[in-house]
């Protein structure tokens, strides 16, 4: 295990940042694979860490050895036959299970879902089905069947591995999913309290996931734009709000083939109504800036920044060419503020140097796609020895445009009939109106808000957050695999979203957790580092007759070490059995 730092330099001064690194052996060689990023280290940091471990984990509960008055009891163990058995995955469940704990859930689930005749709290079911999606996502089934008897869970929830089956969990999916509300409203409220979170700025965003199989009990289950390349399969959409720092709040479920501007109505009464409308301001890009939108928007007194199609920027073609005007908001990036003709609303004209180069290495390649298409068909048609029908060759012209459709107006493409056999030739022209605006445009978006008191840098730097709606589906579709959806009915659908949707919470807190430990903002290398730490039995053979049975936990590698200590968690040493495993020395003395 080693310590090593990079050093950068920013703002005019030198940072040092930290990360623990551990060799690993990959065939023949050794590479240093980075376990946590410890940022500066600086005592600040830790000191919060340890402060919100305290609110979220409290103190560690520490199992007595004895807890049936034997404690003063002895006997003698036979050495030779000590033993260790029963290991499982500890610290991965732990730290889920006290992130439930700590932003409210199980005391919430408690009360909503209170015990009756049933003999295991559907409390504790809603537990292991949000902790296994934080750790390990997979199906029900091989929740129930293998991993739950893979992990310490059963011990911290003290529920034996029988009574978690297939069908126990789906009937949590049903009894969880009726509470959705109450549940956002309480998140809302306790992370909030616990992270300082705000939420007079909310980001909205739009996407898809799939299904598989055919999905006929389910009407919000139809063919739409897959953002997951899955047009073969029906799909929902997921609409989700969060916060300015990316702690989501609420989200909701449409049907898949819904217009991403047809969900904001909703979204925005649904929202407001659970936590207030004095105040708030909306984000969200260009898929949702409908006509009927803007205007429902503006005449309900609502402020919003939202993207522009890239078509309303010819409208600003002037202000977009003047020099003067513009402003550095960051390096790369320059705006400029301009009035809507028609509405009276701020514009903010943006351009950006990273976009501008990307954007023309696409017009470049799509350019060059069609170029070589067309001199291929230029060449069969001069070498053609019989007359070909000018209709199918347009047909092959509109099929080579519609796969480069980038650059697909540069081209100007005509059928000039000639004496050749073909009974034409190509006759291929240039577009410099094409390439003027390509000139003009490439890089450049626009930004439509009401709001009239906040700066250029304000209004852009916030339009820029909503990179965090984009990364929270993101995490929710490759580290919490909301997607694919295997569930056919539409009640189950919904309350698989909403435990992906629970898990995030547990997702985004520790993210949030780890961040001010100065430990980087990767949940999934803290959980993968901590899942080594196991808990073992330890059976200590007596000699006369019997044994004694002792729950243990490991003791953590200098690593995992440096994490707890950075977030500020001590692990408990030992846990309590069952009720029939503990161990009683009078009865065995």
């Amino acid at each position: 295990m080693y310590l090593r730092h990079t050093i950068r330099k920013k703002d005019g001064k030198v940072h040092r940042y930290w990360r623990l690194v551990r060799s690993v052996r990959i065939g023949r060689r050794v590479i240093q694979r980075t376990v946590a990023h410890l940022g500066e280290l600086d005592e600040r940091g830790r000191v919060e860490a340890r402060a919100l471990a305290r609110r979220l984990v409290g103190a560690p509960d520490q199992t007595q050895l004895f807890q049936d008055g034997s404690e003063d009891l002895t006997a003698p163990v036979r050495l030779k036959g000590v033993r260790v058995e029963r290991s499982r995955q500890f610290g991965d469940v732990y730290l889920a299970l006290a992130l439930w704990r700590g932003v409210g859930l199980e005391e919430l689930c408690g009360r909503l879902l209170p015990a009756g005749k049933e003999r295991i709290a559907w409390a504790k079911m809603a537990a292991v089905l949000v902790t296994a999606r934080l750790c390990e996502p997979s199906s029900e089934l091989h929740i129930a069947e293998d991993w739950y008897r893979r992990t310490a869970l059963c011990d911290l929830l003290q529920l034996g591995d029988e009574e978690v089956n297939k069908d126990r969990l789906y009937r949590a999916l049903d009894h969880l999913h009726a509470h959705k509300a109450a549940l956002e409203a309480h998140l809302s409220q306790r992370c909030g309290e616990l992270f300082a979170v705000e939420n007079e700025v909310l980001l909205y965003d739009v996407t898809s996931t799939y299904f598989e199989g055919l999905a006929e009990a389910n009407p919000q289950a139809q063919r739409g734009y897959s953002r997951d390349h899955r047009p073969d399969c029906k799909q929902v959409c997921v609409a989700l709000v969060v916060t300015f720092d990316g702690f989501p709040l609420g989200y909701d479920v449409f049907a898949g083939n819904t217009h991403d501007s047809r969900t904001l109505q909703t979204i925005v009464t649904a929202m407001e109504a659970r936590h207030g409308a004095l105040g708030r301001v909306w984000i969200t890009d260009r898929g949702m800036a409908s006509a009927e939108n803007l205007t429902w928007l503006r005449q309900s007194g609502r402020r919003y920044i939202i993207g522009a199609p890239k078509s309303e920027l010819k409208r600003f073609a002037f202000a977009l060419a003047a020099s003067n005007g513009w402003r550095t908001v960051q390096e790369g990036v320059e705006v400029k503020l301009a009035r809507h003709p028609e509405t009276g609303e701020t514009v903010i004209l943006c351009r950006s140097a990273d976009r501008r180069a990307k954007e023309r290495a696409m017009h470049d390649k799509f350019s060059r796609r069609i170029e070589a298409a067309l001199e291929r068909l230029a060449a069969r048609i001069a070498s053609s020895k019989k007359q070909l029908d000018p209709a199918n060759i347009n047909r092959q012209i509109g099929r080579i445009l519609q796969q480069n459709q980038r650059a697909a107006a540069r081209f100007a493409i005509a059928l000039k009939p000639d004496d050749c056999p073909a009974g034409f030739r190509l006759a291929i022209a240039c577009n410099a109106s094409f390439d003027d605006w390509a000139a003009l445009s490439e890089g450049a978006y626009l930004l439509r808000s009401n709001i009239e008191d906040w700066s250029d840098r304000q209004l852009w730097k916030a339009y820029i957050q909503l990179t965090q709606a984009e990364a929270a589906f993101r995490i929710q579709k490759d580290q919490l695999n909301v997607r694919p959806i295997w569930h056919q009915h539409e009640d189950r659908v919904q309350a698989h979203i909403l435990v992906c949707f629970l898990a995030f919470v547990l997702w985004k807190s520790l993210e949030m957790w780890q961040s001010r430990a100065g430990l980087g903002n990767s949940p999934r290398t803290i959980l993968d580092e901590l899942a080594r730490i196991q808990s073992h039995d330890v059976v200590l053979p007596i000699a006369t007759h019997g044994h004694i049975r002792l729950r243990c936990v490991t003791q953590p590698d200098a690593a995992q070490a440096a994490l707890l200590d950075r977030l500020g968690v001590v692990l408990p040493k030992r846990m309590r059995l069952a009720e029939h495993e503990t161990p009683r020395l009078a009865a065995i003395a």
